[in-house]
């Protein structure tokens, strides 16, 4: 029996997470979309008997595209990849919603309408007649929950219905004069196509260069004629299609809704909205964010994860006993090279393993604990609504707090998120700052284990970070050309985080960032023990003693930096070390701190810049943040030995 195609797409925040987790269980994997760098989310299942393969896809709020993951999800429509598709909306928000669905109808598919969320509506009084909808629409539709699991049973046998039926014909949407224009376009396209070509006129008056590649390479006769007729067509208009269109949807929709919607006057508000609007707020939110920065990250995941479990696992587990064990294990080698390459200084075992288990792990765990904890709350959009006016200072807008909260997790992981964000400004300017003023987590929560007991060095470095941060960012926000970005964000309501949710999220995240970065600190095992043999290490390590010694730093400092290369947390997990050794004073740690944060970004980090923004870009940004980096050390070295610390 052949796999059945099924593609969840919709708005962000409006469950299509929860509901594939829902439909897909653990039969999950992640490839990028061909041609992009965009990475869908599949999985499989059964639905009534019948394979299926389901893809996440990014969200977006029209079939215009305004990035290169809206460009992907809209891509999977227009090529009709998927046997039926699934419209996920907020049941909260169907009126805004439900334009999205008529676009998803003019182009033919077969087509499922989810209303998600009905818990949440329901406790705000809000009625759906979903069997009335149904009979308007033409397709099904299907109220469900997918954190409560209601209504899947349903959505299940619609789909398989909508996959053995015949596509809905859909109802006239554009009237008047537009609707004599759409007819007279449709009826000069002639190519084959997945969709129907209705959906492709109204992209092609919208001036979508996706649609407009399509049509021109299925229309190698008629394309000069057919695009002659769409110029005269958008001089009838009298102004943008996109608006034009967008408000024949909204007035289609308000009709279908009539009778079917029921949204009370006086509605029900209950905690999580009134809670939602206050966290929005500047000063309230600005007092909740310093509360979540500092028993969240501070005590949680620096003092809790960095700080007590780094030193249970790493003293008892690996220091008494694991690591003991490999060189007993490793003595019968009798080459001392090969022996090497095992346990000793920069063993695969004794130091790539230990790193990645005592000192990465835990904080990754951690901290991952936390972002979940926020994500599932709703937390995360009123952040970004929150810091909205300061990031657009910085050329950013509220958006981009997503990868930079994300980079704090893996700078990797969200300079690869950095494509969502809408202009190649803003792309460019976030990676820039990824890359130099924001620690991932287990290099965070190293950081914040060392300083935990230097208030004052604590300070300093947090200081440093911020005012890079915002420096950097407004100065490079006024150099770089093109468009400041526009913000827009679907706001849900805040909810109680379920225990399930965060530790399914936490339990996948803990495993994808294992297994991604246990083989890469073998590898730079690998080739330390490599440059430690052929005598490379020596002259690097020598080539940058002078270095960190303008700083005022140890010589034995130069190792760290090198390590950082490799992997921040790597640099990071070598400046614990150094530390506990009592190697540095306040100042020195300080110093080396600062200068180990804004270093150069690690290898992962690097080879995703180039993979995002090109390698021109990432080698232009690296020649920058490296002198940046040791001048700001420079610098501080003198201030804190002026003052007298």
């Amino acid at each position: 029996m052949r796999r059945l195609r099924v593609a969840l797409v919709g708005a962000p925040n409006v469950g299509k997470s929860a509901l594939f987790n829902r439909l897909t269980g653990a039969y999950v994997h992640v490839s990028n979309y061909p041609g992009t760098s965009v990475e869908l989310t599949r999985g499989h299942g059964t639905f009534d008997g019948r394979p299926v393969e389901v893809v996440d896809t990014p969200g977006m709020y029209a079939l215009v595209a305004s990035s290169e993951e809206e460009r992907v999800a809209q891509d999977i429509v227009l090529e009709g990849r998927a046997d039926v598709l699934v419209h996920v909306v907020d049941a909260k928000a169907l009126e805004r919603m439900l334009p999205l669905t008529l676009q998803l109808m003019e182009g033919g598919r077969r087509l499922v309408l989810a209303i998600n969320m009905m818990d949440e509506a329901d406790r705000l009084g809000i009625r759906i007649d979903a069997r009335a909808l149904t009979a308007r629409l033409g397709i099904p539709v299907v109220p469900i929950s997918a954190t409560e699991g209601t209504g899947l049973s349903h959505l299940v046998s619609a789909i398989v219905d909508q996959a053995d039926g015949e596509p809905a014909e859909p109802a006239p949407v554009y009237t008047n004069e537009l609707g004599e224009i759409v007819d007279d376009l449709r009826r000069r396209l002639h190519g084959e196509y997945a969709v129907d070509p209705t959906l492709l006129v109204a992209l092609l008056l919208q001036r979508d260069p996706e649609s407009a590649a399509l049509v021109a390479c299925s229309e190698p006769d008629d394309g000069e004629e057919i695009f002659a007729a769409l110029e005269a067509a958008r001089e009838r208009l009298h102004g943008p299609a996109l608006y034009r269109m967008a408000y024949e949807r909204q007035r289609t929709a308000h009709a279908l809704l009539d009778e079917v919607l029921c949204v009370p006057e006086h509605r029900v508000d209950p905690w999580g909205e009134r809670l939602g609007r206050v966290l929005a707020r500047p000063v309230v939110g600005g007092a909740f964010l310093l509360l979540v920065l500092y028993f969240g990250l501070y005590e949680f995941v620096g003092v809790f994860g960095a700080g007590k479990l780094v030193d249970w696992i790493e003293g008892p587990i690996f220091e008494q006993r694991v690591n003991p064990w490999l060189e007993h294990f490793f003595m019968g080698i009798p080459w001392p090279s090969v022996r090497a390459l095992y346990v000793g200084e920069y063993g695969m075992l004794t130091l790539g393993v230990r790193y990645a288990v005592a000192i990465v792990l835990p904080i990754v765990g951690t901290f991952f604990l936390l972002f979940s904890v926020l994500e599932d709350s709703g937390y995360f959009p009123r952040l970004a609504l929150l810091v909205d006016r300061i990031f657009k200072r910085i050329g950013l807008s509220g958006r981009a707090v997503i990868p930079m909260v994300l980079g704090f997790a893996c700078d990797t992981m969200a300079t690869m998120v950095t494509r969502t964000l809408e202009t190649k400004r803003e792309r460019v300017l976030s990676t820039l700052l990824l890359a130099l003023a924001i620690p991932c987590s287990a290099q965070l929560g190293v950081m914040l284990a060392i300083l935990s007991g230097q208030p004052a060095a604590l300070g300093v470095w947090a200081l440093a970070l911020l005012v890079t941060f915002l420096l950097v960012g407004a100065i490079s926000a006024r150099i770089l050309p093109g468009e400041m970005p526009v913000f827009h964000m679907e706001l849900p309501p805040l909810r109680r985080p379920r225990v399930g949710n965060v530790l399914l999220k936490t339990l996948t995240r803990v495993q994808w960032y294992f297994l991604e970065v246990l083989p890469l600190f073998l590898l730079a095992s690998v080739l330390l023990w490599a440059g430690e043999l052929t005598g490379a290490l020596d002259w690097t390590l020598a080539a940058l003693r002078p270095v960190v010694g303008l700083l005022g730093l140890p010589p034995a400092t130069a190792s760290v930096f090198l390590l950082g290369f490799f992997r921040r947390d790597y640099g990071a997990a070598g400046l614990y070390a150094l530390n506990a050794a009592g190697a540095l004073d306040v100042v020195q740690l300080t110093v080396a701190a600062v200068t180990l944060t804004l270093f150069v970004p690690c290898v992962a980090q690097f080879l995703m810049m180039i993979r995002e923004r090109g390698w021109k870009t990432a080698l232009g940004m690296l020649m920058f943040i490296t002198p940046f980096a040791f001048t700001v050390g420079f610098a501080l070295n003198l201030a804190l030995r002026g003052l007298g610390w």
